[in-house]
């Protein structure tokens, strides 16, 4: 049985000194209910608790560790830069090192700029966007979420394709009056956007894969249509790849799919699971931000060294195959084995159950039917999942707490651990 009496003390503290007890809302459990385990340390493939749990995890940070919690590589590198001091905020090497890796997998960002966060990443995108330009208004699909910056803070109107209305007190009805919403995968709502405002926006913001309705995969050809649609109206075609970034490929969905966007952002993953981000793309956009051009973006702790030498770290492992392995394969494969496992077990009981997958990123929507936008996944069986959340946490599986979240494999998962995992979810699908 699953004893969370430590973690319970430490969450009526933390009530106290945070909104809700929690420093980021999904960490508050509020949809699955009951007590969120406070993590002690991780390793590998496992998360430990302060009540001396232990999980398997599949949220892996939200997606960045790539090669589990606390890999050597990221340790010694993370220590060794440290004694050479934390921050200078001065132009380093490393910044640069970084850089070339990135490039190496993302020859599409031409030139960049380091940031600390996701949010940040793609907040200066469409500023940069609407810099180069000179238009006001953008276009986000409803389920993809790009961060808390006021202008994407917004929900549908009426109507397929409408301009946003604020979907959080403190975002004026003015900024989010510039932001256009529409439904993700759905060809005629953007072809309606373009028809009315094509001359206007100045950017489209897409989750190419999309990661944060759970995880819900482009239909064949949509996203060339948003490439062809922003390259005949002059509009900027920002990737925000920061959740299936080097996930769905090392590439990643640029590479999968073969699209080129002009600006792509990428999340914590670029450094290794610290407080790291990055924007680039097209040389001639990049070169309006400031000090080249005149769209103001800055920030002492951007490309700060810690985050950069564990950058380099993840990523000489993960595009160099300096071992020889090929990661990104094993991963997918590893993922294959346990999202076929799942469905194989949810349908010899009879649960209903879609198994989304790509790359090392998947997902099981609650629901006969298919999953293909956010109505799709608001219609899924929250209360199901919640019993399958709470039946796999109490058997040591660590799922994120919601429906609308994606889950992540990393190169620390074992076939043990696959095999552990879907022995505790065939229990849990049984006496659901």
């Amino acid at each position: 049985m699953l004893t969370l009496t430590n973690s319970a003390a430490a969450f009526a503290a933390a009530k106290q000194l945070f909104p809700g007890g929690v420093n980021s809302p999904v960490r508050s459990f509020g949809s699955v209910g009951g007590t969120p385990p406070f993590i002690a340390r991780a390793d590998g493939s496992r998360i430990f608790d302060i009540d001396g749990n232990e999980y398997i995890d599949y949220v892996g940070s939200w997606g960045p560790m790539i090669f589990g919690h606390a890999p050597k590589e990221v340790v010694d590198a993370v220590t060794e830069a440290a004694k050479n001091g934390t921050s200078y905020g001065a132009p380093t090497l490393l910044e640069s090192r970084l850089a070339a890796l990135i490039q190496k997998a993302y020859p599409s960002m031409e030139m960049m700029r380091m940031v600390n966060s996701g949010t940040e990443a793609t907040m200066s995108a469409l500023r940069l966007a609407r810099g180069y330009t000179g238009r006001n208004k953008i276009v986000k699909f409803i389920g993809c979420y790009h961060g808390h910056s006021d202008s994407l803070l917004v929900s549908a109107g009426s109507g397929a394709a409408t301009f946003g209305m604020p979907s959080s007190p403190g975002v004026t009805k003015n900024t989010a009056a510039d932001t256009i919403a529409v439904p993700y995968n759905d060809v005629a709502a953007i072809e309606e956007v373009f028809a009315k405002w094509g001359e206007d926006v100045a950017a489209v913001i897409v989750e190419p894969v999309a990661g944060n309705m759970g995880l819900v995969l482009p239909k064949d050809g949509y996203l060339q249509k948003l490439r062809d649609l922003t390259a005949k109206n002059g509009t900027v075609l920002i990737f925000d790849e920061v959740m299936c970034g080097f996930r769905v490929a090392v590439g990643g969905a640029q590479e999968a799919y073969g699209i080129t966007p002009d600006l792509t952002c990428l999340g914590k993953v670029v450094g290794g699971g610290l407080p790291c981000a990055v924007y680039g793309g097209r040389r001639e956009i990049m070169e309006c931000v400031s000090p080249a051009g005149k769209v103001y973006q800055a920030g002492t702790l951007s490309g700060n060294p810690i985050a950069m030498a564990a950058g380099i770290a993840v990523l000489t492992k993960l595009i160099g195959n300096a071992d020889g392995v090929d990661y990104a394969r094993k991963l997918q494969r590893q993922t294959e084995k346990l999202v076929g496992g799942l469905k194989e077990l949810a349908d010899a009981v009879g649960i209903p159950v879609q198994a989304h997958k790509a790359g090392s990123m998947f997902c099981l929507f609650f629901a006969a039917h298919k999953v293909e936008n956010y109505d799709d996944v608001s219609a899924c069986d929250f209360a199901l999942f919640t019993k399958y959340f709470r039946g796999m946490l109490a058997e040591g599986i660590y799922l994120a707490p919601s429906q609308y979240e994606t889950l992540f494999m990393s190169a620390a998962h074992t076939d043990g651990d696959i095999d552990r995992t879907l022995t505790a979810a065939k229990k849990v699908f049984e006496s659901l």
